[in-house]
């Protein structure tokens, strides 16, 4: 079916004429057909982005109720609130899960358009793991938010943090992410972390492993990569990257996947703007603080402060008047 067009606008006639639109046509067309790599045909079960950030605002509601969606909940009718709100979660959940489930099966024995009984049982098990992980998420959440009023001056109230700090918005979003990428759910995760970097500017790969009490400060152009391990009460601040070293081949010159190829940080680190931590062997230990702009390529004992050498500072006259 033809999409529809919006009523408001206006007619506007091709400027092509019948002949040239049809060549036009059969050769996007053609290039459709020829390369597999960027098209489906079928896409019933593909995962759906506006339906993935749709649970997420849902989410969001019962993640810091009353910050996100009603404003006013009946402290006795709550209970009779949250099941409401859980019900409507978890039926898109659901759905979007067990696509991306029969979306991995594509390469084997599953068709798209084909029932998948062992997708529905799995994500059926995934939806219920996932929504009895709610309580422990709130709390880390609750303690991150706690984390972000105490590590900045600038903030007058732990509600400050939750409706204006863009650190706050994408963890919440990478725990979510993070949950799900570890009950092996293709797509979904990345979707999220993705939606999260393009509204924040932080860049958290939902492998990331992050602790208790964890503050981002400022936080844009921030990248955490999917091997990172990160321990509790540590602080990072904008433009920092804990990546990748290298990237290690097998004997036919493919990257090797699933190793370990980010840094590790130990609990009460600090990184400040603009450093760079890379390699899945590099261990900064526990109380360490990495200054500004340093590169770092070797693992750090606890309780050690690194900083980059001092950058030379020239004074010159100004000779020209500026009044």
């Amino acid at each position: 079916m033809a999409p529809e067009i919006p009523h408001n606008t206006p007619s506007i006639e091709s400027p092509l004429s019948g002949k040239r639109l049809d060549i036009l046509a059969s050769k996007i067309a053609k290039s459709i057909q020829k390369d597999q790599r960027i098209r489906h045909f079928t896409t019933e079960y593909l995962p759906s982005r506006r339906e993935v950030i749709g649970v997420l605002e849902r989410l969001s509601w019962i993640l810091f109720p009353g910050f996100n969606g009603p404003r006013t909940i009946d402290d006795g009718a709550l209970q009779d609130h949250t099941r409401q709100l859980i019900s409507g979660v978890a039926g898109p959940l659901f759905h979007q899960i067990a696509g991306a489930l029969r979306y991995a099966e594509e390469s084997g024995s599953i068709e798209f358009d084909q029932h998948c009984p062992d997708c529905d049982v799995r994500a059926r098990e995934v939806v219920d793991h996932f929504l009895s992980e709610i309580p422990a998420i709130r709390t880390k959440l609750s303690l991150d938010v706690q984390a972000a009023y105490d590590g900045d001056p600038a903030a007058h109230h732990t509600d400050e943090t939750i409706f204006c700090y863009p650190g706050i918005r994408a963890l919440w979003m990478h725990r979510i992410a993070h949950e799900l990428y570890e009950q092996n759910v293709p797509l979904i995760p990345r979707i999220i972390a993705e939606h999260a970097h393009e509204l924040t500017g932080i860049d958290i790969h939902p492998g990331a492993t992050i602790g208790e009490s964890f503050f981002i400060d400022h936080g844009t152009g921030v990248v955490i990569g999917e091997t990172t391990i990160i321990g509790e009460h540590c602080k990072v601040y904008q433009g920092v990257t804990l990546g990748a070293r290298s990237f290690e081949r097998d004997e036919r010159g493919h990257l090797k996947r699933g190793t370990k190829r980010h840094p590790t940080l130990g609990d009460h680190v600090t990184v400040y703007a603009g450093a760079t931590i890379l390699g899945g062997d590099i261990h900064i230990g526990d109380h360490c603080v990495i200054a500004g702009g340093v590169f770092l390529t070797r693992s750090i004992d606890a309780s050690h402060t690194v900083r980059g050498p001092k950058a030379g500072v020239r004074l010159n006259e100004n000779r020209e008047d500026f009044n």
